[in-house]
């Protein structure tokens, strides 16, 4: 690996690493086995993602071969390459400036903001005692795992890896348990209001038309 690949900075795998665990602990603030799991895979992606983005670039190694045939003219180790849907998809723009590599960050944006705003109609519910029904939890029962979901989405559409390609799935998963598992927990506290609550507001697609937030309190507090 030459001296330009921009590879092997493991400083900036730590910093980066930890710039987006403690933007994501900052607004979870888990209190729950179950919510320190939900941080902890997502923190496990970012690990591996930024690992590979200024580390060691495991997936370009291990297609070294097929990428080398297919696309003699490009420097593997050049740190641009490590956006490989750029690469694969022939695009001839900058990797930063691609409309992927844009709308990958509109993704990252969209997920951070959505994680905040969550945690702030979570926080207060949690507080009082009361359903979370307003803000995002107006449209979607599990905002905050959705907010994870969409953040990894994005980190893959701007840097695949394979590890981190294996782990999406598997932590799509994880996010689903854990929302049933936290479904079961609310619906023992708050019994058929949250079944009449759960029954107006899908759980991770948002309902952008039909029942507003006004709805639902009325439903609630009948």
């Amino acid at each position: 690996m030459d001296e330009g690949s921009a590879y092997g900075l493991w400083t900036l795998v730590i910093i980066n690493s930890l710039v987006f665990i403690l933007f994501a602990f900052s607004f979870t603030r888990p209190r729950s086995t179950r919510d320190w799991r939900s941080l902890g895979a997502f923190s496990a992606f970012i690990v591996a993602l930024f690992a590979e983005m200024y580390g060691f670039p495991l997936t370009i190694y291990l297609l070294s071969g097929w990428l080398g045939n297919r696309y003699p003219e490009v420097n593997l180790y050049a740190h641009e390459t490590g956006h490989l849907w750029h690469t694969l998809l022939g695009m001839k723009s900058h990797a930063h400036t691609d409309p992927l590599h844009i709308f990958s960050e509109l993704l990252v944006f969209v997920g951070f903001m959505l994680l905040a705003s969550s945690w702030t109609v979570l926080y207060r519910a949690q507080r009082t005692q009361t359903l979370a029904t307003t803000g995002p939890y107006a449209r979607m029962r599990h905002p905050q795992y959705a907010a994870f979901i969409v953040i990894m989405l994005g980190f893959l559409l701007q840097w695949p890896t394979i590890p981190t390609l294996l782990m999406f799935p598997i932590l799509v998963a994880m996010y689903a348990r854990l929302a049933l598992k936290e479904e079961e927990q609310i619906r023992a506290d708050f019994g058929e209001a949250y079944d009449r609550y759960a029954a107006a507001t899908p759980a991770f697609f948002p309902r952008w038309k039909g029942q507003g937030r006004e709805q639902i309190d009325g439903r609630l507090d009948s």
